[in-house]
């Protein structure tokens, strides 16, 4: 049994239970395993709940940093399009003179062995610092040990520093004290609870925005859909432009006079994956896709939308693979991917930028390789994004919404 097939069976696994969350199963076994997800989201919930309760009443308390603290993130797992926010955000807060810094979980980024970490408390009376993935200047560590999110922010940031640590408060602390940081942003941190932010941002994706309605793991929420109200601003993530007078409906029940800023994610070119002949980075425009055989892979939350961006730029998709999110890709995979490819006489293979970060260096490529770059456009609530950061961090209005 060799790693890279166990890999993949527990990859199918788990895909096999996001269809059943999804409602693409019908069924006798997948009735069965539903049920017993449902018992365990109801477990979840009340966790979900107590947790809060102790924050509200003051049992457990958070922690203030005296700077701004920015909290972006989501109900749900997954699939908002959290990252090109937060990169939006943090570029427009340095660009008007903010020194930021981002702090992530590291989501299934590789950390310390256990005897190092035990080596470290037999020897330090402190915690070990946060990992440095970036410090406005560098980026110092590839994608592996920091997680693809923090090491894409980390490379298309310059001059904001991006920190990884499970505790965020001792990392906020840290960016502050040792690069001189005013401003925090929270990537996914509308769960972390013990650092007291200034603002909390909630994404929502206005193309599937809870799910099926269940808590995890029987759905995709991580807390009950009231609370909204924690929100400070939500941000409408994959807009088509049209109005969701029913899911407006739904956030003003839970949050009256929420304010809603729509926003959608838009293909900006893509980017060739190493080097090209001349050992240039090449960069196509989206009109070089329009009538050529792809291969579409991609290990995210919604390969749906990232499909559908290929699509309507013109791309005759002969083949897709879906992997888990945050699915790590060795040279086996790229093999295969280039079977199907050479089968399906496909001539290039496309994924997107997060995949891209996960993707072995490999000298040569049996065909070419490009990642879908996508930012973020402004649709309703502001004029542009600069405006909605002026409105959002520059006023006087601030403060938090309570728990």
């Amino acid at each position: 049994m060799s790693p890279h097939w166990l890999k993949r069976k527990i990859n199918a696994l788990e895909l096999y239970t996001i269809d059943v969350i999804l409602g693409r199963r019908a069924d006798t076994g997948a009735a069965i395993y539903g049920a017993f997800l449902q018992a365990l989201s109801w477990l979840f919930s009340g966790l979900v709940q107590l947790r809060l309760w102790l924050y509200r009443h003051r049992v457990l308390r958070d922690e203030p940093l005296g700077c701004l603290v920015v909290v972006v993130g989501n109900l749900t797992v997954g699939g908002t399009g959290k990252t090109p926010v937060v990169e939006k955000f943090a570029r427009a807060l340095r660009d008007r003179g903010r020194r930021v810094a981002i702090l992530s979980r590291g989501y299934k980024s590789k950390t310390a062995p256990f005897w190092k970490k035990w080596w470290w408390d037999l020897t330090h009376t402190e915690e070990p610092p946060p990992r440095i993935v970036s410090d406005g200047q560098d980026v110092l560590l590839d994608s592996e040990h920091a997680g693809d999110e923090p090491y894409m922010l980390a490379r298309n940031l310059p001059g904001v520093v991006v920190l990884v640590d499970k505790n965020r408060v001792k990392a906020g602390a840290y960016a502050i004290k040792k690069f001189g940081c005013d401003t925090l942003v929270l990537d996914d941190g509308f769960q972390y609870l013990p650092l007291k932010g200034s603002l909390n941002l909630l994404l929502v994706d206005k193309t599937n925005p809870f799910g099926n309605g269940h808590m995890l793991p029987r759905g995709i929420l991580r807390e009950p859909i009231k609370h909204l109200r924690r929100a400070n601003y939500v941000f409408l993530t994959k807009s088509n432009g049209h109005r969701d007078p029913d899911l407006e409906a739904l956030i003003a029940q839970h949050h009256p006079g929420a304010d809603l800023i729509e926003c959608a994610h838009r293909p900006q070119y893509l980017q060739r994956y190493g080097k090209d002949a001349d050992g240039h980075d090449a960069r196509q425009p989206l009109a070089w896709l329009k009538g050529r055989r792809v291969v579409a892979f991609s290990g995210i939350a919604t390969p749906e939308s990232f499909e559908k961006f290929l699509r309507d730029l013109g791309a005759v998709i002969v083949a897709r693979e879906r992997y888990l999110d945050h699915y790590r890709y060795d040279e086996e995979d790229i093999a295969e991917l280039a079977e199907i490819a050479e089968r399906e006489r496909a001539e290039v293979l496309v994924t997107t930028e997060k995949d891209a970060v996960r993707i072995p260096d490999q000298q040569s490529w049996p065909m070419p390789l490009y990642y879908l770059r996508l930012e973020i456009d402004i649709i309703s609530g502001a004029a542009d994004f600069d405006e909605a950061v002026s409105r959002i961090c520059f006023s006087e209005r601030g403060g938090r919404a309570g728990l």
